[in-house]
């Protein structure tokens, strides 16, 4: 059985015992906030419980790195809308310890590409068009200074409300424990 119909099969059987009721709730956060999080499979449920924080009380937003990488990418426009349409009025940026995004070698990456089937014609074509593949796909060094680098982007973003905090944190995926980067309640001068 493939992987998806091993998902389906257990899904039918969700649905038909009702085990979704537990997990009824709105669409708008309880707690009002949105946590921007590495989409590392370690905080899956780690991020959650060591935040305490249940199904309803936030929305969550993931990319690799927790990285805000364009000031008008999906990423930007998904805090914009839990904050205008969603009600929050808190966001928090959750980096982790030991990050994947922190050790990515584009031109590794690049290699992978047309190893598995990535004509290189289309990664000349690619850059061609003005897009740095390299920089595009470049990780970080310090995962603290990746989180402020995106904290300063949210906080700075010309649509994003002044008054929001913008939280930074970086969190130990193996033990859960949040270490403050930046309290965004901290007025500024």
């Amino acid at each position: 059985m493939s992987i998806l119909q091993d998902i389906l099969s257990f899904n039918k059987d969700f649905v038909t015992n009702k085990e979704y009721e537990p997990y009824i709730t709105t669409k708008y956060p309880d707690k009002r906030i949105v946590v921007l999080s590495c989409m590392d499979t370690r905080l899956v449920e780690l991020l959650p419980k060591a935040m305490n924080l249940r199904n309803g009380d936030v929305k969550i937003v993931k990319s690799a790195g927790a990285l805000v990488s364009h000031p008008f990418g999906a990423i930007m426009r998904s805090l914009l809308v839990a904050v205008y349409e969603l009600q929050a009025d808190e966001v928090y940026v959750v980096g982790h310890y030991d990050c994947g995004m922190s050790a990515v070698d584009p031109e590794s990456m690049i290699q992978k590409m047309i190893e598995r089937g990535i004509n290189p014609e289309i990664i000349d074509m690619v850059e061609f068009s003005g897009i740095d593949l390299k920089d595009f796909l470049r990780g970080f060094g310090d995962v603290a200074t990746s989180v402020m680098k995106s904290v300063e982007t949210i906080r700075n973003h010309p649509l994003m409300i002044k008054s929001i905090p913008v939280h930074g944190l970086v969190i130990d995926p193996n033990t859960g424990r949040l270490d403050i980067i930046e309290d965004g309640t901290v007025v500024r001068l």
